[in-house]
């Protein structure tokens, strides 16, 4: 029995020498205490205001009086800058002096019929007002010169009235005018005097040249006039130059 008791004690004693050996050489793993992007409760709370990136356009300066952030300046400065978009002006002259061939078909009588065809020279001046640059007051000047009834024919006007224009692309400029007058018609007729009253009304189209105070012209107009106590409607046709200044 004694042998028993004995035997056992030698193996409690010997088995806690063991398990305190155990325990001296071993240690437990050590956990860090800062947290990891796999915890569940610190990736819900959101992240501190020092580990957020602030663009530094949007930071404020420390000194209230401090000027802006020169990154963005520097960039800005940087980057080429177009040139500002210059549209085209062009000067409107108030004079305009004009020179032109005339064609013109003069319907003297009806009963006899008698046409005349004659050619010549057109003069003529514009006055156009600085406040309304599209208004103009317009003085003109027409002799004409043809054959008839074997003499020597001669038709001349001199009239006066307004002008309105409109500037068109392309450098044209497309006008309208109205005048009121006198003319004189040579030889002598059987039918009645030398002179009476004249109108004209028509337009025409002045075609920009290289140079801007040069200008090409062409006009179409119905001319009236008032012989032998009945009315004429007579076409005609100038073309030529305008001097601007």
């Amino acid at each position: 029995m004694r042998v028993a008791v004995g035997l056992l004690g030698a193996i409690l004693v010997f088995a806690l020498n063991a398990e305190a050996e155990l325990n001296s050489n071993y240690t437990l793993p050590q956990v860090s205490s800062a947290p990891t992007e796999f915890d569940p409760i610190v990736a819900s709370q959101p992240a501190p205001m020092s580990a957020l990136a602030i663009p530094a356009e949007l930071a404020a300066p420390s000194d209230p009086g401090a000027a802006a952030p020169t990154a963005r300046a520097s960039s800005d400065s940087s980057a080429p800058q177009e040139p500002p978009s210059v549209f085209g002006v062009f000067q409107n002259y108030n004079w305009q002096i004009y020179a032109g061939y005339s064609f013109f078909r003069f319907y003297l009588v009806s009963k006899p019929n008698t046409i005349l065809t004659l050619n010549g020279l057109d003069l003529g001046i514009v006055y156009f007002i600085p406040k309304f640059t599209w208004l103009g007051v317009e003085g003109q000047f027409i002799g004409e010169y043809g054959g008839f009834a074997g003499y020597t024919a001669k038709f001349a006007v001199g009239q006066a009235g307004l002008r309105y224009r409109w500037s068109a692309p392309r450098g044209l400029v497309l006008w309208a005018h109205g005048m009121i007058g006198g003319s004189k018609f040579v030889p002598q007729t059987a039918y009645g005097g030398q002179t009476a009253l004249a109108f004209e009304a028509g337009g025409g189209v002045d075609v920009g040249a290289h140079r801007r105070r040069i200008a090409y012209r062409l006009e179409l107009d119905m001319v009236g006039t008032r012989y032998f106590s009945t009315y004429q409607y007579s076409p005609r046709i100038s073309v030529g130059i305008v001097f601007k200044y």
